[in-house]
């Protein structure tokens, strides 16, 4: 039974997605297909009404960079995922804006 403050919607997806989506929930990375659907729509609308003075930007990175983010997080350098990636930009950006002035 859903709470009040709640609603319900269904929608239809092609058999090829809800397939993808159940192996979400199979290897464990969610409890169920509500838990994907509300996670996807979360994201979604975050994507869509941030802040006007930040831009919203998908990058897809190698496993690898993503395990050494993960390090980094879990050694304290960084709360999360997305802070660690705004710090390896931060970074990577002043290096390179120092570099042009010094030439």
């Amino acid at each position: 039974m859903s709470s009040p403050s709640s609603g319900r919607v269904s929608i239809r997806l092609s058999k090829e997605t809800l397939a993808v989506l159940q192996s979400l929930v199979e290897d464990g990375e969610f409890e169920n297909l509500s838990d994907v659907l509300r996670k996807a729509v979360d994201e979604f609308i975050e994507a869509r009404f941030t802040p006007e003075n930040i831009l919203k930007i998908t990058v897809d990175l190698p496993k690898g960079n993503v395990n050494d983010l993960q390090h980094l997080i879990d050694e304290g350098d960084s709360v999360s995922l997305d802070d660690a990636i705004r710090n390896a930009v931060r970074e990577y950006t002043r290096n390179r804006i120092k570099k042009q002035e010094d030439q």
